[in-house]
């Protein structure tokens, strides 16, 4: 009868360990994720009970400011534009580059619209764009 229960001993101890190891394991698991957070993760509760994610909270400074200086950028060549170039160059410029939120044209899609030679549509876009950099630079 004692060798019976020793072989059944060994065998509940060996069962007890593969199960205390399963529940370490389990727990080691946990902890190293512990650390992690998701941006859908909800942190409180905004002032209109609506719930509050991360990533709401969260921004991208970086972008904001590229966004801020684009546009910045694009009001100065808007005004330089309609500063020193004639109706002819701002024209000729706003059809090739797209400014007008139209996609951009080519230099034979801007003769044909503007009925003069695309020789004469490159001329007048060399000339309006060193007119333009000249005031930018200033």
């Amino acid at each position: 009868m004692e060798r019976r229960i020793c072989p059944l001993l060994s065998n509940l101890c060996i069962r007890w360990e593969r199960i205390a190891n399963e529940i370490l394991m389990y727990f080691r698991g946990q902890k190293k994720s512990a650390q992690d957070v998701s941006l859908s993760d909800y942190i409180e509760t905004g002032t209109d009970g609506a719930a509050l994610s991360l990533m709401d909270v969260v921004s991208e400074d970086g972008d904001l400011l590229e966004q801020v200086s684009s546009k910045e950028s694009a009001e100065q060549l808007h005004r330089a534009i309609r500063s020193c170039l004639t109706e002819q160059e701002r024209e000729v410029v706003v059809l090739r580059y797209g400014l007008n939120g139209k996609p951009p044209k080519r230099q034979r899609e801007v003769a044909v619209i503007t009925g003069i030679s695309r020789s004469y549509v490159s001329r007048i876009e060399k000339r309006a764009l060193q007119k333009l950099r000249k005031e930018l630079e200033e």
